[in-house]
């Protein structure tokens, strides 16, 4: 089965908007009589790996060798974690034919909706109310990540955020969601531009990743619509119309050189698929 990347806030919807990138994580689950976890990534082979505590989550992993592959960062933003999640659990749906309300299971055992609903659903997701509403991403966008060397810790990310924020902050990033929104909605370029700011989230981390900071700031003056710090970063989604993309792609390579990764990292309306197992 397949499982997308996801960035998470996408610059003003933080905490409740998110998008699943065309970056996948496989997991092949077999039944050999034996427990195993087989990979070349540096993840945990016994029980807490990931897949297999979201596998547990609905039955147990005894007999089951999983096999794992990623394309996902491990680190720096690209919801590497809520793939690995959505992948144990929709495994054990599919395998004993369940049922489960994998949203709800997902977003308890990664502790928040937004990059686990993405890698189910794909596509775009707004969540509210214990409930994630999709929509298609629209055509012609485009995006790419900026993956620097060094990660950041999430918990000093969540760390750096404010208990309260001024009201003008709030109302900021509210009409700014709602720009974002529409201009996905309609295919607008022009209010997608507008819409990808934030004052609540973005600012305040800033310190733990400068670099990625300062770029995001500049997108606009390398030719892309825009871009935004992807979950708790450092990662950079750097949003383009296709038309921009490659000139993009080479300005991007010159500002990045020795500290920082570049990805194509198309948005991705599929969400996570079972195929045999």
């Amino acid at each position: 089965m397949r499982v997308p990347a996801s960035s998470a806030n996408l610059g003003p919807g933080f905490d409740c908007m998110a998008a699943a990138l065309s970056l996948h994580l496989e997991l092949e689950v077999s039944e050999t009589g034996e427990f195993a976890v087989e990979s070349e990534l540096p993840v945990a082979a016994g029980r807490e790996n990931l897949c297999v505590r979201a596998f547990e989550r609905l039955h147990s992993a005894d007999g089951f060798t999983f096999r794992i592959r990623s394309q996902i960062p491990l680190s720096g933003g690209l919801g590497s974690s809520a793939a690995a999640i959505v992948a144990g659990l929709v495994a054990a749906d599919h395998l004993f034919e369940l049922d489960a309300d994998l949203l709800a299971l997902a977003s308890e055992l990664e502790g928040h909706p937004d990059n686990v609903a993405a890698a189910l659903r794909g596509g775009f997701v707004i969540c509210a109310d214990g409930d994630a509403v999709r929509f298609e991403p629209p055509t012609g966008l485009e995006a790419l990540a900026v993956v620097p060397a060094e990660p950041v810790r999430t918990r000093d990310a969540r760390a750096a955020l404010a208990a309260e924020v001024p009201l003008g902050e709030a109302v900021f990033n509210v009409a700014h969601t709602a720009l974002l929104t529409l201009g996905l909605a309609r295919g607008d370029w022009d209010l997608v531009a507008r819409g990808l700011h934030d004052r609540l989230h973005e600012p305040r981390r800033a310190p733990l990743f400068p670099r990625s900071y300062e770029l995001a700031l500049r997108a606009r003056e390398i030719g892309a619509l825009g871009a935004t710090i992807s979950g708790a970063g450092p990662t950079v989604l750097v949003w383009c119309f296709y038309e921009q993309t490659g000139a993009v792609v080479e300005a991007l390579r010159t500002e990045i050189d020795g500290w920082a990764t570049l990805l194509r990292a198309p948005f991705e309306p599929q969400g996570a698929y079972v195929g045999e197992l």
